[in-house]
């Protein structure tokens, strides 16, 4: 079990405030012409001190509370008074305002014009503040011998008082759930809540409703109080609660000993290891208090919030280092409220699970100068002793963890205050959100991705869960506990759809990353071998592409390989295709180049694009002369030749408005002219001319076309990528940023003409009925693929964490030519990468299995805990106390039921998929 926190001072008895009738009547608002909204007392001071008397008088009285709140679970008895023979339940008389008529049907003409009716309290009546409204009625509490005293009778009847001698003034049960049902889902405050009974009350006249509203504030921290304690089964034992024990905490995590045997969690596995993200709120502030020795603790360290003394302590002795950081300094904006004296805290931290989001019991700090590591230490601390028995391993996320896990053992070690198991290994990681905040290195040393064991987890999740919370000194506290608490229950009865989202989830990423990871393993095996990230984050620097071995790479000419396969028969006729070929491709060039140049082009573009142009033509017409040779005397030159239809892909980072066309370009160019290839003929021209033969070869030829424009389509995306890493972004003048961009634009010219050569290529061989394998091999090239793939040399960049490279990385791969450096180290990287990718979702299925036998377990652990006191209950003859038992015991069996049901059906229907 937790350490216990250091025992509260002992209550001194004071003496009891004056009855109700003799405050000073400032209870209600006198100026009766005009509406005022609610106001807070003049004398707040003196207001709070007897809201705080009032609080020592309820303390003593809170176990008696708890137990007649759980009488009354029971089934109603008999309420038949033994005297008087008579029912004995209150008797009241409705007596609001003196009307006789309901006010929705009072006339305009009939309202007073100066003063408004007067809400006067008479003898033996009483405020019930309820959700229809405030009310005043008469009641008469039963005055028999050895009768309850009011304030009990009143809470077994469901009004709590707001005093205990004579009370004045009650809430019913149902106003004080629904306040505080509205704060949680809906923010509202107090304030704002009692401004609506009022006008509930009387539209009209609110300002003559009575102000309750301090009473509301500290009833409701009662109610809040007595309802933590009956749900954490404080009605049914003895004892008093301890260091966290009002706090619920995620079931689908390993507790030992709760929903994991300790035999089995003490055999050392990464399966038990507790993830743990760390991160600070700055909106969660508050100011000092005017008299903290006078303030009233209810539930001091019982919850979320850690213990005030023991606390207080640990900062009075923490030293406060301030290291220079060696990472990016992105987190001095949560410094800026740091120096605001003003402010009692500067805001709250502390710890959560970082797979399933709940709250780590009695691991949540309030800042005092900011977020420093003295804080944080305190809060990391309190967590890993959180049901941790057995557990060895603990991840923690935290966006600053490549400073801050440093010198963690060495300044828990030095600290009196500071308790972590030495047998705990901590593993830092940093989430997704905020890695890319940091030097590139950080990524690889603490991104999820890469720690084993993890599975799927991005380390953010504690981010979704910070909400404004402005309260102060521990009424602020208890509200954090109470939210965080409702935080952590909504969490656990939606456990099992979140299990089996994720379950889905893990499935489909396993396929997918497994089919990624088989690409560029058949493409390009790695021959590195990861090493062990326990030992030290730097030996991950593996994952990091080394671009200092790189090296741009010369365009590969497509003459060189387009014949090499051809039988030495048809050696001409290849030679003649692969001319064909090579005219397509200049072809490609010259109309990129046209477009490009667009109507503006000066004198020296005319000239040069003219000269291309009788270039081009000859070729084409020589071309055309030869296929008399090998297409036969069924192919007639004469035949009016058609437009060459090319899907060019214009330069990716350029407006398209700018990428225009010429006035000539449609009129006779040699661009557009449609050489007489075998697959521009058509398949069954080609048979009609007795050339049926040449579709094989040509489409021979098109496959080491298509190979060598993807191959340098490949280069060239990963020169680019370097480009903007390097030139770029060290780019200090403005003229050494004009020249990386020239060289930017240059390799995305290139990458423009090499993916419109693929995309022709492409389409050449969908006209010479490919077959299934080549159909599987060579697929459409997206614009969005180009896109996202000027990030494969920085796979660090945002986004990139799900994705694998695009199917065109893994298409006849060669490593070796003059690239081979650079192709090797760049491979290696993503074959590393891209397994890390398939064994985290690999981990992420074996995890979320065990989740979800833990949830189990943790439904299946209440339901027989309370199921025990429920029997205890009936032993001692408190039926109340059975009935709540009973119920909790039937609810937490239902969510067994209901998660067994549903986990067991989601793993038989993706099985059942997946073996057909």
């Amino acid at each position: 079990m937790p350490n216990s926190p250091p025992e509260s001072p002992t209550i001194q008895p004071v003496e009891a405030p004056p009855p109700w009738e003799d405050f000073p009547d400032n209870t209600y608002e006198q100026d009766q012409g005009s509406f005022e909204p609610l106001q807070l007392p003049k004398t707040m001071a003196s207001s709070s001190t007897i809201q705080n008397d009032y609080l020592r008088q309820w303390l003593p009285r809170q176990e008696s509370y708890l137990h007649h709140l759980l009488d009354r679970e029971a089934p109603p008895e008999d309420r038949r008074c033994f005297i008087c023979d008579q029912d004995g339940v209150y008797k009241y008389r409705c007596n609001l305002f003196e009307e006789d008529e309901p006010e929705d049907q009072l006339e305009p003409e009939d309202l007073p014009f100066v003063s408004g009716p007067e809400f006067q309290p008479k003898e033996n009546t009483m405020v019930i503040v309820d959700k229809s409204g405030v009310h005043r009625l008469e009641v008469l509490c039963c005055d028999c011998p050895n009768a309850m005293s009011p304030d009990i009778q009143l809470f077994r009847h469901g009004f709590f008082p707001a005093s205990f001698n004579r009370p004045k003034t009650v809430f019913t049960f149902g106003v004080l759930n629904d306040f505080l049902l509205d704060n949680l889902e809906c923010g509202t405050s107090a304030m704002n809540y009692y401004s609506k009974l009022r006008r509930m009350t009387s539209s009209m006249f609110p300002h003559l409703v009575p102000d309750q509203y301090r009473e509301l504030m500290r009833v409701a921290r009662q109610w809040r109080q007595l309802k933590i304690m009956k749900w954490h089964g404080f009605g049914h034992r003895s004892d008093t609660p301890s260091t966290g024990e009002l706090a619920l905490f995620c079931p689908a995590c390993p507790q030992p000993g709760i929903n994991v045997a300790s035999t089995i969690i003490r055999t050392p596995s990464w399966k038990f290891t507790r993830s743990f993200v760390m991160d600070g709120n700055f909106k969660a502030e508050h100011l000092h208090p005017i008299k903290p020795f006078n303030e009233v603790w209810l539930s001091d360290g019982l919850g979320f919030m850690v213990g005030k003394d023991r606390y207080k302590m640990h900062l009075e002795e923490a030293a406060d280092t301030v290291e220079k950081s060696s990472c990016n300094n992105h987190r001095a904006v949560n410094q800026a409220n740091a120096s605001r004296h003003k402010l009692e805290s500067t805001g709250i931290g502390g710890v959560a699970c970082a797979r399933h989001g709940c709250f780590v019991p009695h691991s949540m700090v309030d800042f005092q100068k900011g977020e420093r590591q003295m804080n944080m230490d305190y809060a990391l601390c309190e967590a890993s002793q959180h049901n941790m028995e057995g557990i060895t391993r603990a991840v923690t996320f935290y966006d600053i963890n490549c400073q801050y896990n440093k010198h963690l053992r060495v300044r828990v070690d030095q600290s009196r205050f500071l308790e972590m198991a030495p047998e705990l290994t901590i593993i830092p990681g940093i989430g997704l959100w905020h890695v890319h905040g940091h030097q590139d290195s950080c990524y690889v040393r603490y991104a999820s991705n890469f720690i084993e064991g993890i599975g799927r987890i991005d380390g953010e999740i504690m981010e979704t869960l910070w909400a404004p919370r402005g309260m102060s000194s521990p009424h602020h506290k208890e509200c954090l506990d109470y939210q965080m608490n409702d935080s952590n229950f909504c969490k656990m009865i939606r456990m099992k759809r979140t299990l089996c989202r994720k379950y889905k989830l893990a499935r489909n990423g396993i396929a997918e990353s497994g089919k990624a990871f088989d690409r560029l393993h058949e493409a390009a095996p790695a021959h590195s071998k990861m090493e062990c990230r326990l030992k030290d984050p730097a030996a991950m620097d593996e994952y990091e592409i080394n671009i200092k071995k790189g090296k741009l790479t010369s365009i590969v000419s497509v003459e060189e390989s387009n014949a090499r396969n051809a039988a030495p028969s048809r050696r001409s006729v290849a030679t003649w295709i692969s001319t064909g070929l090579a005219i397509e491709e200049a072809q490609i060039a010259l109309l990129i180049e046209v477009r490009r140049a667009g109507r503006r082009c000066t004198e020296t573009q005319r000239l040069d694009i003219a000269r291309q142009r009788d270039r081009l033509q000859g070729q084409i017409d020589g071309f055309t002369r030869s296929a008399l040779t090998h297409l036969g005397e069924g192919f007639d030159a004469d035949d009016e030749p058609d437009d060459l239809n090319i899907d060019i892909l214009d330069d990716l980072d350029d407006d398209p408005a700018e990428f225009t066309e010429t006035s000539d370009t449609w009129t006779n160019s040699p661009e557009l002219t449609v050489i007489p290839l075998p697959s521009n003929l058509g398949v069954d021209r080609c048979r009609r001319c007795m050339a049926e033969d040449l579709i094989p070869l040509e489409m021979l030829l098109h496959e080491g076309q298509a190979n060598d424009a993807l191959h340098n389509l490949r280069i060239h995306l990963c020169n680019k990528a370097i480009l903007f890493r390097t030139t770029v972004r060290q780019a200090k003048s403005q003229a050494l940023k004009t020249r990386a961009w020239s060289q930017v634009t240059s390799v995305q010219q290139a990458v423009s003409l090499h993916a419109s050569i693929y995309t022709k290529t492409r389409k050449q061989m969908m006209k010479l009925e490919p077959g299934q394998e080549q159909l599987q091999k060579y697929k459409p090239l997206l614009r969005e693929q180009l896109k996202i793939s000027t990030a494969v040399g920085d796979p660090n960049a945002r986004g990139q964490r799900n994705e694998s490279l695009a199917w065109f990385w893994s298409v006849e791969v060669d490593l070796g030519g003059p690239d081979q450096s650079w192709n090797e180290e760049f491979y290696r990287v993503h074959w590393l990468r891209a397994k890390a990718l398939r064994d985290r979702w690999r981990e992420e299925l074996i995890l979320v299995k065990l989740e979800m036998d833990w949830t189990h377990n943790f439904f299946l652990w209440k339901a027989t805990q309370w199921g025990d006191r429920m029997q205890e209950s009936l032993d001692k003859r408190l039926p109340g106390h059975a009935c709540y038992s009973g119920r909790q015991s039937q609810m937490y069996s239902l969510l067994t039921q209901d998660a067994q049901a549903a986990f067991q059906d989601v793993q038989n229907v993706l099985i059942e998929a997946g073996d057909e």
